[in-house]
């Protein structure tokens, strides 16, 4: 057995733009789950940011 099949492998850093004709099925398929959880992330941030920018705008109408 060897122990190096058993340790994780490191997260790789996803750079927008960076080839991708070298990646495999799975890598690929890994990339787009990681961008889809990024663009989720950053979604819900702008609606904080949002409903912040709103609460802000009625309390100064008032």
């Amino acid at each position: 057995m060897n122990w190096d099949d058993e340790r994780p492998r490191p997260a790789r850093t996803i750079t927008v733009g960076e080839p991708i004709d070298t990646h495999g099925l799975a890598e690929l398929r890994e990339r787009v789950a990681a961008l889809e959880a990024e663009i989720t992330r950053t979604k819900a941030e702008i609606e904080r940011k949002r409903s912040i920018e709103i609460a802000a705008a009625s309390l100064f109408k008032s």
